[in-house]
């Protein structure tokens, strides 16, 4: 294809820049896509039948999970390969091959894959016990809900807590960009935003959940309701003397067992623990402890009413 006036050096110069990083493109990063599609596959897995009707008991059962359990498997397998492989080029900064970093290497990289994907797929009925529990809290605390299927097949609160469970058993195995990538297309999907890293009770129940944000260092009981808007943040970012945020302290609130958050209050602080059987109500913002079975409420503001015009 050839330009006219100068276009030609234009397009040139685009094109080198859009060829990409040469260390990327031998070194690709997990597909988005694909491990979107397994994350999609494991819910199929933990729920047959619900969201696909081909994957149900009926269809095949014990057979029909031994397939997809397999095709998990060996796609995971990949996505994680390509995440660890990413990481430790990244980390060594290389450009070129240099001893330790060839088909050895490499082959013992996509060994440690596997392993770390087949104890991930160990961890499925754990799992899905636990996501069973959670759909029977919302079941519980929701009169509008008719079953518990219905629950599984429409309400954004439990679909973002089964993007949560999946990435925090691959965010606890270590496994790279994978944990992220799938809360983060969960928070695109549902609006609810749960960092991989929080560690999360059976039992939860997000109601509604547009805006809820989780962060990643909380803590959070059996039996803890949340409404939507609910922020558990972090106060403040530590720095080190030179100004550099210091990572892997505990920056955000511990909820105890059996907590309910409504709609729009906001919990800061690592040091910040709401205890058992406690309440916080609607618009609420708390950066220090509050002790087991209180309520806390703010001020209704007064209301004034006047004739219009």
């Amino acid at each position: 294809m050839t330009f006219h006036n100068g276009e030609d050096e234009i397009m040139d110069r685009i094109a080198a820049d859009l060829s990409g990083d040469p260390d990327v493109s031998h070194n690709p990063l997990p597909a988005v896509d694909g491990v979107i599609a397994i994350a999609a596959d494991l819910r199929e897995l933990l729920f047959p039948g619900i969201r696909n009707a081909g994957t149900g008991v009926s269809t095949g059962g014990r057979v029909q999970c031994a397939k997809g359990l397999r095709r998990v498997r060996a796609i995971l397998s990949i996505e994680i390969h390509r995440a660890l492989s990413h990481i430790q080029k990244s980390r060594l900064r290389i450009h070129q091959e240099a001893p330790g970093t060839g088909t050895l290497a490499d082959d013992r990289t996509a060994a440690e894959a596997a392993a770390l994907a087949d104890a991930f797929l160990r961890t499925l009925p754990r799992l899905k016990e636990t996501l069973r529990k959670d759909a029977q809290a919302a079941f519980d605390g929701d009169p509008a809900a008719k079953t518990s299927d219905e629950i599984i097949l429409c309400y954004p609160g439990i679909e973002a807590i089964i993007m949560f469970r999946i990435a925090h058993e691959l965010h606890r195995l270590e496994v790279p960009f994978l944990p992220r990538i799938i809360t983060e297309w969960a928070h695109r999907e549902t609006g609810i935003d749960i960092h991989p890293g929080a560690t999360i009770g059976p039992l939860f129940f997000i109601d509604h959940g547009t805006g809820v944000v989780i962060g990643e260092t909380c803590e959070i009981g059996v039996g803890v309701t949340l409404y939507q808007g609910v922020t558990l943040g972090a106060w403040s970012f530590p720095r080190d003397e030179e100004g550099n945020l210091i990572r892997g302290v505990k920056r955000h609130p511990t909820l105890e067992g059996g907590v309910t958050v409504y709609s729009n209050a906001t919990i800061l602080g690592g040091t910040t623990v709401i205890g058992t059987n406690s309440q916080v109500g609607s618009n609420v913002t708390l950066s220090r402890s509050v002790p087991p079975d209180t309520i806390v409420t703010i001020d209704k503001p007064s209301l004034r009413f006047r004739e219009a015009g």
